[in-house]
Parts: C-alpha cells; sequence; structure tokens
C-alpha cells in the first residue's frame, strides 16, 4: 500500500462479527518437543491445552518463530522474548538484535550514531573498553562483529583499546574459548602493529564472572567488576591465551565457569583496569545478560554491592538492554523504529484495551508489543496493569508466579465488558524454565495450564451462569515457539458451548519461547 493510500480504518473481519472481546493469551516458554521424561510441559498435567489442542488436530500448523522470520540475521538464530512480543505486537518483520548491528557495521553508520560519538569523546586521552562475551555462538554477541568494532573503534581515533573477554561453553562447544582468545589475539597483534595499544585486559566464564540475569546472584557481577574496574582478581597472567589454557587445565573446569582472570605486565600490574575518562562499551547485543552490568556502570545510586570506586566512564551499550528503564541510556545501534503496531490501529479505530501481566513481563504486553514505545497510545481507551513480582527470591522456588492472579484480572477485565481486547502473558514456562529445575518448572506449567481453565473450561466460579446468552465459544490459538525453531498454529471454533454462559469471547494464545520443553 503506498503512503497516498494509507489509513488507520480497520475493514470488518469477513468471518469474526463485532461485539466479542478477544483474550490474547501469551504463554511465555510455552513450546512443542517429542516428548520425553525431561519435557517438562509433557510430564506436568495440563488437562487445559491439552483438550484445546486435541479438540481440532487438523487445524494445528507449525510455523517459523525465529531467524529471519522476526527479523533476525539467520535461520541459525534463536529467537527471544522481546523479539517476539515486537513481531506479535507489529505482525510484521523488522531487523531485530544481530541483525541491526550486522547492518550498522555493514553500512558504517555505527560510527556515525550518538552513541559512538558519546564514547569516541575519550579516545583522546582515555581507553576504550569493550566487555562481552567472546563466542561465535549468535546467542547473546558474535566474535566477527566484536572484531569489526575493534577494528572500526580503532580507524576511527581509539588509541588504547583493552577487552575483557567472558568465555563461552554455553552456546558453543566446551573448550572452544582458546581457539576464539587466539583469533582475538591475532587481530589486537595487527593492531599494534599499527600503533594501537590494543589487549585483552580481563576475562572468566560467563556463568561465574558478569553475565547474571533477573538479579539472580550479584556476587556474579562483582567478580567481574573486581576484575574489569579494579584490576583485582585470583588469578593473574601475562597473557590470555595462557590464561584459559592454564585455568581449563584445572579438574573439572569448564569455559562457563571459569574464574575471573586478569593480564597484568611484567611488573605484575593489571594492564586494563576501567578508570576516570574511559570509555566503556558492553558488546552484547542480547539484553538479559548485560542489564546487571549496566545497572553497576550507569547508576549512581547503586547498592547491590561494594564497587569500591565508581569510575567516571562514558558508558553505551551496543543497543539499549531495557526499554522500560532507558537503560543504557547511550547505545550503538538504536533499537528497530516499529511503526503502525497492532495497539495503535486498535485505537485509532476505537478499540479499548486491556494489559496485564506480572512485572518481569509487563513491559512485554505493553512497551515491546508497542513497538518499544513506553506509555498508552490513549489513555482514554486503554488500561494497563502490573502485579508485582516476587522479589529476592528465585524463581525455582515460587514457580507458580503470579499466573493466578495475572488470571483474575483478565477475567474481571472480560466480565466488565468495558474492553474489547484484553491481553495478558503468563511467565512460567520462560522464567521458572531458565532456572533449569525440572520439578518446579513442571509445577510453573501446571500453573500456567490452571490460567487458562479461566477462559476455557467450565467453572462456576470463573463462567457464573447465565452472564450472557454467547451460544458460542470461540478459540483462535497462535502458539509461537523460538528456541526449537518452530511453534505451531491452531484455530477452531468451538461449538455447542452454551452451557459456558460466558460474555462473547475470542481467545487468542500465543506460546513464546520454548525453553522449558527442551531443558
Amino acid at each position: 500500500m503506498g503512503s497516498s493510500e494509507f489509513t488507520w480504518k480497520l475493514p470488518d473481519h469477513p468471518r469474526l462479527p463485532k461485539g466479542r472481546t478477544v483474550a490474547v493469551v501469551v504463554l511465555d516458554g510455552w513450546g512443542e518437543a517429542e516428548p520425553d521424561p525431561y519435557n517438562c510441559i509433557h510430564v506436568a498435567d495440563t488437562p487445559a491445552l491439552d483438550s484445546l489442542r486435541k479438540g481440532a488436530p487438523d487445524k494445528w500448523r507449525l510455523i517459523k518463530a525465529h531467524g529471519t522470520a522476526v527479523g533476525l540475521p539467520t535461520d541459525d538464530d534463536m529467537g527471544n522474548s522481546e523479539v517476539g512480543h515486537n513481531a506479535l505486537g507489529a505482525g510484521r518483520i523488522y531487523a531485530q538484535g544481530a541483525k541491526l548491528v550486522d547492518l550498522a557495521l555493514a553500512s558504517g553508520k555505527i560510527y556515525e550514531g550518538e552513541g559512538f560519538k558519546y564514547i569516541k569523546e575519550c579516545f583522546e586521552n582515555g581507553t576504550l573498553h569493550l566487555i562481552g562475551l567472546l563466542s561465535d555462538g549468535g546467542v547473546h554477541s558474535r566474535l566477527d562483529q566484536l572484531q569489526l568494532l575493534v577494528k572500526g573503534a580503532a580507524e576511527h581515533g581509539a588509541k588504547r583499546i583493552r577487552v575483557h573477554i567472558l568465555t563461552d561453553g554455553r552456546d558453543v562447544l566446551d573448550g572452544s574459548s582458546v581457539g576464539f582468545v587466539e583469533t582475538l589475539e591475532n587481530d589486537l597483534a595487527k593492531l599494534r602493529e599499527k600503533g594501537v595499544d590494543a589487549h585483552i585486559a580481563s576475562g572468566g566464564g560467563r556463568m561465574y564472572v558478569t553475565m547474571d540475569r533477573y538479579e539472580n546472584d550479584w556476587n556474579v557481577v562483582k567478580r567481574g567488576w573486581d576484575a574489569q574496574v579494579l584490576g583485582e582478581a585470583p588469578y593473574k597472567f601475562r597473557s590470555a591465551v595462557e590464561a584459559v589454557k592454564k585455568l581449563r587445565a584445572e579438574p573439572n573446569a569448564n569455559d562457563q565457569y571459569l574464574p575471573p582472570f586478569v593480564i597484568v605486565d611484567e611488573n605484575g600490574k593489571a594492564v586494563g583496569p576501567i578508570v576516570d575518562g574511559d570509555a566503556v562499551v558492553t558488546f552484547n547485543f542480547r539484553a538479559d545478560r548485560m542489564v546487571m552490568l549496566a545497572k553497576a556502570l550507569e547508576y549512581e545510586n547503586f547498592d547491590k554491592f561494594d564497587r569500591v570506586r565508581f569510575p567516571k566512564v562514558h558508558y553505551a551499550g551496543m543497543l539499549q538492554y531495557d526499554g522500560e528503564l532507558k537503560l543504557p541510556s547511550h547505545y550503538l545501534v538504536s533499537p528497530p523504529e516499529i511503526e503502525r503496531t497492532s495497539g495503535e490501529y486498535l485505537v485509532h479505530n476505537g478499540i479499548r484495551t486491556f494489559a496485564c501481566s506480572e512485572t518481569v513481563k509487563f513491559g512485554h504486553v505493553t512497551f515491546f508489543w508497542n513497538g518499544n514505545r513506553s506509555g498508552y497510545f490513549n489513555p482514554e481507551l486503554e488500561e494497563y496493569v502490573e502485579i508485582p513480582s516476587d522479589t529476592g527470591i528465585p524463581f525455582n522456588v515460587r514457580p507458580k508466579m503470579k499466573a493466578v492472579e495475572i488470571a483474575e484480572k483478565a477475567r474481571d477485565a472480560i466480565l466488565s465488558r468495558k474492553f474489547d481486547q484484553v491481553r495478558v502473558n503468563l511467565p512460567n514456562g520462560d522464567m521458572v524454565g531458565h532456572t533449569g529445575d525440572m520439578e518446579a518448572t513442571i509445577i510453573g506449567c501446571k500453573a500456567a495450564d490452571e490460567a487458562v481453565k479461566v477462559w476455557s473450561c467450565k467453572s462456576t466460579i470463573l463462567f457464573p451462569a447465565g452472564l450472557s446468552s454467547a451460544s458460542s465459544l470461540f478459540f483462535l490459538f497462535f502458539l509461537v515457539l523460538c528456541n526449537s525453531f518452530w511453534g505451531c498454529i491452531a484455530c477452531w471454533h468451538l461449538r455447542g458451548t452454551r452451557s459456558l454462559s460466558f460474555p462473547r469471547l475470542l481467545i487468542v494464545i500465543f506460546v513464546l519461547l520454548p525453553i522449558i520443553s527442551l531443558v
């Protein structure tokens, strides 16, 4: 459609009449894989979702929800919650994450942006520090992007560069760290031949140093801070290759859990602690395991651990890692400019919307759904409700999370008849599944299923009789998953359900990111 023909007006749907509430339910972390004892969704008792699928197996379809289908660089790239909700809310494909970085590096635009100009202000007298995962796994970062960034920074004036590496062994084979370090060391050696003072300054395994997430263990970030900022670590080596080889020679060593180390000069002095006047870039493009470090680097009022000193630096992320927190405030690659999202169309057509989840996913059904925009499109037509998540408690300790509370809020919104669309996210599958706790994840799956019963089964409590004369309950299911690269889509009408006696309702269920089916 050309720009001259653009209109916000939505035509009437040819098959779905007006007057029905649309419930959009995102089952985060839910997916489909072969049944086995380690498939938590298969093991869990999930009668509501099982019955819905079995009700119309001929309407079940596999769809792509990873890679190029959702704007990532290649079909080897897994999706994530942010990408998924961007795609669901926009209904269109936008370049995301790694692909945005690829495009920015290839075009050179990364060096023209405000983020790079901000860190470049330190190049004359300070050091450029690059912190991130040294890997070609493509899940959190990519080695080739780091190589291009180091080379480009040097070409744009960086005279002193220090790289603080985090070894992988999780998204790639354990032991591959040695080869990655050797590759990077060769690149840095070539820069030194051109007069650029470039070295690896510190390192450690990703699961033990720096890359914690969801504020699960701040000690992980502190270990990285001590090495990267203070230049202090229990192990000191003259080179990173020596460090990784020797640490891996220890009994039961693993790339993921290598202890923190620093590289020192001939006098035993750390070669690259972060100090006032330096520039810092975290080069991971995926957000979740960079947010905590970003807070430590950016927040002046920070109390999660004793930083000892808080250097005044110019800090930028590869991308902005948290749109709600605007964290970090500077970044090298801008998030995708997503226009004309479904939410914006709805308010332009007078459609009343209710969105709800608990804190850990509230931004996904609001900010990310609306194209990385905070706030309402029209507060008179929209209501967003955030249920506080448990704090200071691991998700596997309380795996039911707030599923029931979310379901009840959605139920009340539906029964109020104030809204045309009710949109929620049930986070159990994703957040509990990430802990790797099988028993807890099974409980989380069952809790999500019980929440779905609010809309999909008989219940004198949840579906009180006599509320309407609706003669049918319509279910439209979109089951989307990323980590196994395939999802399911089913659409069917469940007719003859007069006894449900619920207001006219259309349910849309999105099943996103099935990490638990792959544990």
